[in-house]
């Protein structure tokens, strides 16, 4: 039997919020933001360094609630804790995160984030070890209509290609610059939605190396793919270096695919590679060709799939035109001439027969001789096996181009490892898409606050990708390590696995009637979740009411 609910003992969820609470509080986001777009105004109640910290919370919550339900999110949690300041659920209402929104886009969004990210990766000691950047870019799909803002720096919600595979929606770009040890996003742009990436890859270096010139930083190397590759912007550049992917609708990169005569030198994973020098745009580069045997099985398969529906389309083909009748041969011919183009993979050869006809009806007589009336086609289709053979060679198959030609420094071996860890990018984009994540899809109407909004989402990214580096490099600095899905001990947890483990974790609230007063206990923390929150930091500790030790293993 349940007892009678009492109002003297009430419990919240802090599950994992508390290291994404910490992890805010030790990096000082509040007051970074504040700094820089906070107002003095003694009336307001949240700060836009408050309000950004709860939609990164938000945000990392996993729960896909969307920004006006923030207020609901922040109900059943301790907001005190989390926010380290006397703010209500209630607080976090649309006005106060729509403002914060506006703030952010009146700054500069790419702006506040670069400084936010640089500021953060030096006083992480990260920058120093930043010898490359990583560009590439996505689309975010939209539903609704939008304002009609005159203002010319504001993204344009539009179609374009893509990469969604929803061309009937609208939809914006976003383009990521990732580097650091710990893969950090370090730049973002919010770009319109029909805009190439051949233009805007290049505005987006250009403006973010302007930004670390300013702050007196190195250049680093840049790797993205082969949009970056255009003759009148990339290989114009002369005190840049670059590696990318060669297009390839370049003819020189189409025949070297092609051939099949080259000594290969096997990497790990499958991947071997080869090198050749080259000029392309009258600059020296360095080639290499790049065969993975995983992608090759799996582009390889694709094509057998793509044969066999042409052949079965052809048969159908070939059945039809065997039925129609042509008044002359050149016509036939024509025809037939006309179905082989259709066909990448498969030829069509038949012959032409001539269809008699006798004038008189009924059994013709000896001496009856037959007229033709038109010809037909009898007619089949075959693989065209030299071009299969060529098409299967490029299979698995792509081209690195670098224009740093010193292969001591830079050795073909580092060349293609680097520009395989390209997938972090990949990986980055596929968080922010995670159907669990708390902006997926947007809601907002003012095109200026969706511009605002992806630099959050894009924050986000970098707390989480900055507190699972630190959590791994934690682990195997103090020698301590966690269970795996399948039990077993390892030191390279992702987060969202170290954010599972923290399920569970409540706080109670109690009325203690001999001190007259509430008392709060933070409760289910097992030995696992003990090393976990002492390893995030002071701060995690404060959060969960822990000392700094490792008792409980």
């Amino acid at each position: 039997m349940f007892e009678e609910a009492t109002d003297d003992i009430k419990t919240e969820v802090l599950d994992h919020h508390g290291l994404v609470a910490a992890i805010c509080e030790e990096l000082q986001l509040k007051a970074k933001i504040d700094d820089r777009i906070g107002s003095k105004d003694p009336r307001r109640v949240v700060q836009p360094g408050t309000a950004i910290v709860a939609m990164i919370i938000n945000g990392l919550g996993f729960t896909n609630r969307r920004l006006y339900l923030t207020p609901q999110f922040f109900q059943s949690k301790p907001i005190q804790m989390l926010l380290g300041e006397d703010v209500q659920a209630q607080d976090l209402n649309d006005h106060a995160l729509g403002k914060a929104l506006d703030e952010v886009a009146d700054y500069g969004s790419s702006r506040l984030f670069a400084e936010m990210a640089f500021t953060i990766a030096k006083e992480q000691h990260l920058l120093e070890d930043m010898i490359e950047s990583r560009l590439d870019s996505t689309s975010f799909s939209l539903h609704g209509k939008y304002d009609t803002e005159e203002d010319a720096e504001v993204i344009e919600i539009c179609k374009g290609y893509s990469k969604d595979h929803r061309p009937d929606l609208n939809q914006v770009l976003l383009s990521l610059v990732m580097g650091t040890p710990a893969n950090l996003p370090m730049w973002m742009e919010s770009n319109s939605g029909n805009k190439s990436d051949k233009v805007s890859f290049h505005e987006t270096v250009r403006r973010m190396r302007a930004f670390q010139k300013q702050l007196k930083l190195n250049d680093s190397h840049w790797i993205a793919d082969s949009a970056f590759y255009t003759t009148d912007k990339l290989l114009s550049h002369k005190n840049l270096k670059w590696t990318t992917r060669v297009p390839e609708t370049i003819g020189v990169c189409k025949r070297l695919l092609e051939e099949d005569d080259f000594q290969w030198t096997e990497l790990d994973s499958g991947y071997s590679f080869t090198e050749v020098g080259t000029w392309y745009g009258n600059i020296k580069q360095r080639w290499i060709i790049v065969k993975s045997e995983q992608a090759f099985q799996r582009e390889a398969k694709t094509l057998d799939k793509k044969i066999k529906k042409e052949l079965e389309n052809a048969l159908k083909a070939c059945w039809h035109l065997g039925n129609e009748r042509f008044s002359c041969k050149k016509d036939a011919e024509a025809a037939l001439v006309k179905l082989n183009k259709q066909y990448r993979f498969h030829r069509v050869e038949g012959h032409i027969e001539e269809l008699l006809k006798y004038s008189t009806k009924g059994r013709p007589k000896l001496s009856d001789k037959p007229t033709i009336s038109g010809v037909k086609i009898v007619c089949h289709p075959t693989a065209d096996k030299s071009r299969i053979d060529q098409e299967k060679r490029c299979k698995g198959r792509f081209v690195i181009a670098t224009n740093d030609l010193d292969d001591k420094q830079l050795p073909a071996t580092r060349i293609v490892n680097s520009y395989r860890g390209q997938q972090n990018v990949e990986r980055g984009f596929c968080f922010l898409k995670d159907p669990w994540f708390m902006v997926n899809s947007f809601f907002l109407k003012k095109r200026k606050r969706i511009e605002a909004l992806m630099m959050i989402m894009t924050l986000c990214l970098f707390v989480y990708n900055l507190a699972q580096y630190r959590i791994r490099k934690a682990l195997k600095k103090h020698h301590q390590t966690i269970p795996n899905q399948k039990g077993k001990e390892f030191q390279k947890p992702t987060l969202k696995w170290i954010f599972q483990i923290m399920e569970g974790i409540g706080v109670t609230h109690f009325f203690d009637e001999i001190k007259s007063r509430w008392r709060s206990l933070v409760t289910n923390i097992d030995a696992t979740r003990r090393i976990i929150i002492v390893l995030f930091g002071e701060a995690a500790c404060k959060i969960y009411g822990l000392k700094k030790n490792f008792a409980g293993k």
